[in-house]
């Protein structure tokens, strides 16, 4: 039997429940769930619950929750990602790939060489693209968690409001991420395309930031938080084997 998987932005709780206009009309036009069909639904918050569609109309759907699961745990590596801001779709795919490789929280950064420039209203509806990427990656990979998304900031204020464990910055001459102790708190700092400057690496090392390498080749900035979030899991993380 089928089972649709999906988040709602509101608090969830035992018993029968309208679903908002967005998510009915994907379950029931797009989907084209009918009562009786299973779903499992979870609110972000790390519980899931299992139901099925009581009632179906033209813009409403309504289902009726009846067993209260566990949610997937949470990384015992906590990681705030700091995200360079890049172009296009490469965004998106970092945010995809960091939320489904258990990234706690995420900060697009500005830098000096950021080709991308948000203000007001634009950066507000990329954020809740971001937000929204983040979210249905959490659907598909079996997330209960949404990893928090921050607006855009710049690089300097990041550093500045950051606290964790250990502070890592990419950089091609480093030791590898491996000669570092065990955190419970990362930060991650990749560069947007065109990497950080000489000027930001030595400002990120006077913030606390210390140098890191994933390897012999420089990788591009929507290729580095996935090599870099997996590498941490596997050392310090929910990938290793139990």
């Amino acid at each position: 039997m089928r089972l649709t998987r999906c988040h709602l932005d509101l608090p969830l709780a035992l018993g029968r429940l309208d679903l908002p206009e967005a998510q009915a009309h994907y379950l029931g036009r797009v989907l084209r769930l009918a009562p009786g069909d299973a779903v499992q639904l979870f609110d972000g918050s790390g519980r899931e619950y299992l139901g099925q569609v009581a009632e179906v109309g033209k813009k409403t759907l309504s289902v009726e929750l009846t067993e209260e699961l566990p949610g997937q745990p949470d990384s015992p590596l906590r990681i705030h990602l700091g995200q360079g801001l890049s172009r296009g779709e490469r965004m998106d795919w970092a945010i995809q790939k960091a939320t489904e490789l258990g990234v706690a929280e995420i900060t697009p950064l500005v830098s000096e060489r950021c080709e991308v420039r948000l203000k007001d209203e634009r950066a507000d509806k990329r954020l809740q693209h971001w937000r929204q990427v983040a979210i249905s990656a959490c659907e598909q990979c079996g997330r209960s968690t949404v990893p928090l998304i921050h607006p855009p900031q710049l690089l300097a204020d990041w550093q500045a409001g950051l606290d964790a464990d250990l502070k890592l910055v990419l950089h091609p001459v480093a030791e590898p991420l491996e000669s570092h102790a065990r955190p419970t708190r990362l930060a991650l700092l990749i560069g947007p395309e065109g990497g950080l400057s000489e000027t930001e690496v030595t400002a990120a090392r006077a913030a606390g930031f210390q140098p890191a390498r994933l390897g012999p080749r420089v990788l591009r900035t929507e290729t580095a938080p996935v090599v870099a979030l997996s590498v941490a899991q596997q050392l310090w993380g929910d990938f290793q084997t139990p």
